[in-house]
């Protein structure tokens, strides 16, 4: 009987090489399900609410630019990142060069990121919906909706930007960068700095929205008895963010720690451990759409009516058409 994991030959045939991780067949084919089906799910998911935003009007909201700004960091990440992080997850071997490793590490960490700003960011938009409606419409508009998709996106790109393509900063911290340890591999991490960096990153975005989850319990707590619809709709609220809260700790917590305490101790996770990790975390993005989307029956009857129509392919087709056709409209007004 064959054992879970065999001897391993190398990545590549050359001094340096790393070594590849060999799994039986049937432990390799069900992990590359696995991934696949995150993968599906993660953009399916996603992929829907985009097309529940554009292409119904009634939907076009300050709150759902930001959802849809969300569904577009996750989409991406599902798209562009998780296959190769599963070809690497399974294989143990990166075959896709240096280059596009720092390019991979650079998207997975501008979407991570990204998702991480913008559900702390929908946290926010929530508060004041619950908290303070009566100045709710006057406050977050279509304006400042937009500076917070700004923000979400121009933070992850410019931190992630310095720090895996600045000469500057990779000269100034060489002694804390960690090199590739051998051929084949794609684990770019700063030595005793990367995860202390990360760190905050991880824990203010969290700490907002636990503490924005607990105001929105006790206000919901402390609504008028005589009006049990107004505090079932703010109950309902408060345990929707509650969960969002709970999953966002369940899938980051455990990554942000192992991080920080392997910059300490010289990098001690397994391999195995570390990718087990990482796709925790990555199975966020799967859950956004469940948590912030189908928890609200406008965007239910959007996915029913798309799906009693035409169908989500024919749906998306005539969509990107109608807009092509506006755009191009508007510039031959001119």
């Amino acid at each position: 009987m064959s054992s879970a994991v065999e001897a391993a030959p190398l990545c590549f045939k050359i001094n340096g090489s790393c070594y590849r991780t060999l799994h039986p067949f049937g432990v390799q084919l069900t992990i590359y399900v696995v991934c696949a089906l995150g993968m599906l799910l993660t953009v399916l998911g996603n992929l829907l609410v985009i097309i529940s935003i554009f292409h119904f009007k009634i939907l076009h909201t300050p709150t759902n630019f930001l959802l849809l700004s969300l569904a577009l960091a996750d989409l991406l990440l599902g798209l562009t990142v998780l296959p190769f992080s599963t070809i690497r997850s399974v294989e143990s071997c990166w075959y896709f060069g240096d280059a596009f490793c720092r390019f991979h590490t650079f998207l997975d960490t501008v979407f991570c990121l990204a998702s991480i700003f913008h559900l702390c960011f929908i946290s926010i938009d929530r508060h004041c919906a619950i908290c303070d409606p009566l100045r709710y419409t006057t406050k977050f508009t279509v304006r400042v909706a937009g500076v917070y998709v700004v923000v979400g996106w121009g933070v992850p790109v410019l931190y992630t930007s310095i720090f895996l393509y600045s000469k500057r900063v990779e000269e100034s911290l060489g002694q804390f960068l960690q090199d590739m340890p051998c051929v084949g591999s794609c684990q770019l991490l700063f030595n005793k700095l990367w995860g202390w960096i990360n760190f905050p990153l991880f824990f203010f975005p969290c700490l907002i929205m636990v503490g924005l989850y607990v105001k929105i319990f006790i206000v919901a707590n402390q609504a008028s008895q005589a009006d049990k619809q107004c505090q079932s709709e703010k109950m309902k609220a408060a345990k929707t963010l509650g969960i969002a809260v709970g999953i966002y700790l369940l899938c980051w917590l455990p990554f942000t720690v192992d991080t920080m305490v392997d910059s300490l101790l010289d990098f001690i996770t397994p391999p195995v451990v570390f990718d087990v990790l990482i796709w925790f975390a990555y199975f966020n993005s799967a859950c956004n759409p469940l948590i912030y989307v189908f928890s609200y029956h406008w965007f239910r009857k959007a996915v029913k009516l798309i799906w009693r129509g035409k169908g989500l392919i024919d749906c998306f087709i005539n969509t990107v058409c109608m807009y092509v056709c506006m755009y191009y409209h508007k510039i031959n007004s001119f």
